[in-house]
Parts: structure tokens; sequence; C-alpha cells
């Protein structure tokens, strides 16, 4: 995998960043988001596939991306499939940090050192490539405004967008409804980030622990699941919970290693 591509875990995150503020919208969930986005990139490259509501892996060859690369050896290590709800659930030490360190380092976003009521070190991290973010969020104003089919990268980017609750910070107020509601049923589009979007609506809804039912075609570890389908158990329009807006915070300096962990 060449790194000309910016990956989905990349431009979620830049989804996610506030211009204004510097910091992260919904951070506990984006950082489920995160996770789940790793597990479509993987399966974009060939690397994993769906095992009814579980991820199995096809094909152990390294990507070349380090931080993928590590989560496609842990999903080696368990040596069968894994729910994807468990895997989207378990802890990701420093995830959202390892990322933001990557964008650094790329040149795209920059670091903003600040203090939190004047005691407390922060980081804050503001896009210097608007050009990208720009171009990343044409490609979803295209998706949800035209009609017209979106390539899976941009399916699975609009699913993981509406899992970890980015529409109110993409589209806020009254004016941005009707685009939110087209945002969550682009969902349908790509079964794999229909799969994983679901898995991370799971786990912040507190039900990773309830073992799907199979049957029915839905799916389940009986049956290969309908294209675009919810699993078994969801409607497609489940919405994700919200997190408090005081939950949009800076990154404590001291605290950045614990970042990632659920």
């Amino acid at each position: 995998m060449g790194r000309s591509r910016r990956t989905i875990p990349e431009e979620l995150l830049l989804l996610a960043l506030d211009p204004a503020t510097g910091t992260t919208a919904q951070p506990q969930s984006l950082d489920l988001g995160l996770a789940g986005a790793q597990l479509v990139e993987l399966a974009l490259a060939g690397r994993i596939a769906p095992d009814g509501d579980r991820i199995a892996v096809v094909l152990p060859r390294p990507t070349g991306d380090p931080t993928l690369d590590s989560a496609l050896e842990l999903l080696r290590r368990r040596g069968s499939p894994v729910r994807a709800v468990h895997w989207i659930g378990g802890p990701r030490l420093g995830l959202r940090q390892t990322y933001l360190t990557h964008l650094e380092r790329c040149g795209m976003v920059h670091a903003v050192n600040g203090q939190m009521c004047g005691v407390l070190p922060t980081t804050r991290y503001q896009a210097t490539e608007t050009a990208i973010s720009r171009e990343i969020r044409t490609r979803l104003d295209s998706a949800i405004r035209t009609g017209v089919p979106p390539d899976p990268r941009t399916a699975a980017l609009a699913a993981l967008a509406h899992a970890v609750g980015l529409g109110k910070h993409l589209y806020p107020g009254n004016e941005g409804r009707s685009c939110r509601s087209r945002l969550r049923d682009l969902i349908r589009h790509d079964p794999m980030g229909g799969l994983v979007a679901h898995a991370v609506m799971d786990v912040q809804n507190g039900v990773a622990a309830q073992p799907r039912r199979s049957g029915g075609g839905t799916g389940g570890r009986g049956g290969p699941a309908r294209p675009g389908a919810a699993p078994a158990g969801h409607a497609a329009g489940r919405q994700p919970r919200e997190v408090p807006e005081q939950a949009r915070h800076a990154v404590p300096r001291a605290g950045m290693a614990r970042i990632g962990a659920r």
C-alpha cells in the first residue's frame, strides 16, 4: 500500500478536527471510529474480510503502513475470526495521538501548545493543508447532495462519520438535518463500512457483549450478509449516542499516552 493515498482513519480524524478550536469533535466515540476505520482500510487492502459479524484475516502480508500493520498483526495473532464489536471495543492505547502525530509529521496539521485553566499543559491541532480537508469534505458533500452512489472509501467514511456522531459537527442546526439524515443513509453503500459502523454504535450503546443471533441471511455466523443491510437486530437508522459538548476538549500533553485507551 503506497503512502500517496490518505487512509480512512486519517480522513476521519481530519473531518473531526474543528478548524476554529483545534480540538476533535466527539473524542470518545472518535477513538472507536479510528479502530473501526483501520478495519475498513485493511479490508480495502485485501488483508481482512467480513465473516458474518466477525473479521477474518485473509492475507497477513504487511501493507507498509506501520499503524495498520500493527492492527493486522494483532488480528492475525487471534488465530480465528474476531467479532467486530470486540475488536473495536478493545483498548487502543494512544491511537488518536498516533494519527495526530502522523498528520503533523506529514504537514497536514500543526500542534499549538497552550494551557487549560492556566495550569494544565495542552496541545491543540490546527489543519495546515486546508485544501486536503476541503477535498475530503467535498467528496462527502457530493455523496450526500447528488444522490450518486459513492465509491467504497467515501461510503465507508460517511458510515463512520455517522457512527461516531460527527453529523452535527459537519452539518449543524436545523438546516443540516436533511444532510445528517442522508449521511446516515450512506451506510448501506459499503457492506464492510456498514458492519464496522454498526459495531461502533453497538459499543457506544453498551451491547458489545451480547452475541448476535444468526439466521435469516442477516449476516450472522449462519449465513452471508445481505450487501448494505443492517446487522441482525439493528435498524439501519440507529443513531449513535451523543457525547456531551463539554467532552470536546484539548489534549493534555501530560496524558497523551492514554488518549486511545478505552
